[in-house]
């Protein structure tokens, strides 16, 4: 990300150390790279058409209606409703060590376009939910998939092709339903109704946050929780969150190790890893690298500085 980053200051130009905005347009989208490089405080922002905000480096603090204020690091997104308000603080920005984040907005045909479609092929558990991305915001935690896609995206926008808009309307499309996916497993993971307890894949999904850190938890042991073959929950599974079991499971490690290194920054990263349920340092540290496109200690640098 940090090379897309370079190409993209050829081009901009820096008028304001507080969120200086530079605008990449395409035929029904807008790619908007946002950098701040000083402490500031009750930045508003708002959008008269959706948008999908992604951190890139540093740490934001987002005021959102309907939520608690809450942390925003890299590798998350927040989706946006049309005409919604952002408030957000940047209490780490500096000149060495820039706040970063890109805000993609889509036109509001696209978005219901592929709604529509997502929406007659994919169920949960056969149960009859639509998903939406513009009923009101949410804050998603980003898959490989989407981490990937959004860095395509900025290496398309930020360099002219003679085939950009093409290419960028078979990678927002996938983003959508990639987003869709993510909303779906929040939604699950997150039930505090208990609307998906009940599920199978529901099921399977509370056994791993219980036993997260357990270093046992394999695809076979999943598949008999929610009383299914191997090959069938594989499969379901997939369909439903969008990734496998494994893949899954190893980015809700990354994850929970992602809070421990926010929250001890003292600690070793071998012990972060043991912590978070890997079983060595080297994996952990490729699993990062897979899920966030940083290494463990380059994510402790964004965040802290240091």
């Amino acid at each position: 990300m940090q090379s897309l980053l370079n190409q993209h200051k050829k081009h901009r130009k820096l008028t304001t150390l507080v969120e200086n905005r530079t605008t990449y347009s395409a035929e029904y989208a807008e790619l908007n790279i946002y950098e701040t490089y000083a402490f500031a405080e009750k930045v508003s922002l708002t959008f008269d058409f959706p948008i999908i905000a992604s951190m890139l480096t540093g740490k934001k603090v987002m005021h959102l209606d309907g939520f608690e204020a809450f942390d925003f690091f890299p590798g998350e997104s927040v989706v946006m409703p049309t005409n919604k308000e952002m408030v957000i603080d940047f209490p780490l920005a500096t000149k060495n060590s820039p706040t970063q984040c890109l805000a993609l907005g889509i036109d509001t045909s696209k978005i219901e376009e592929v709604v529509g479609k997502f929406n007659q092929s994919v169920q949960i558990e056969n149960e009859n939910n639509n998903w939406n991305l513009d009923e009101k915001a949410s804050h998603l935690i980003n898959n490989t998939d989407v981490n990937h896609l959004v860095q395509r995206l900025t290496h398309t926008f930020t360099n002219d092709t003679s085939s950009k808009d093409m290419l960028l309307d078979l990678m927002i499309q996938e983003l959508i339903v990639r987003l869709l996916q993510t909303k779906a497993k929040s939604l699950i993971i997150n039930d505090a109704d208990q609307m998906f307890t009940d599920t199978r894949i529901g099921s399977v999904i509370k056994y791993i946050k219980m036993h997260l850190t357990n270093k046992d938890i394999n695809v076979d042991s999943l598949a008999k929780q929610a009383y299914m073959s191997t090959s069938h929950f594989h499969k379901q599974f997939k369909n439903t969150l969008g990734v496998s079991p494994i893949d899954y499971i190893n980015s809700e490690r990354i994850k929970f190790a992602k809070k421990l290194i926010k929250e001890s920054k003292n600690l070793r990263i071998s012990e972060i890893a043991y912590k978070s349920g890997f079983n060595n340092t080297s994996y952990f540290n490729r699993q990062f690298k897979k899920h966030e496109m940083i290494t463990p200690t380059q994510f402790l640098k964004s965040i802290f500085g240091k």
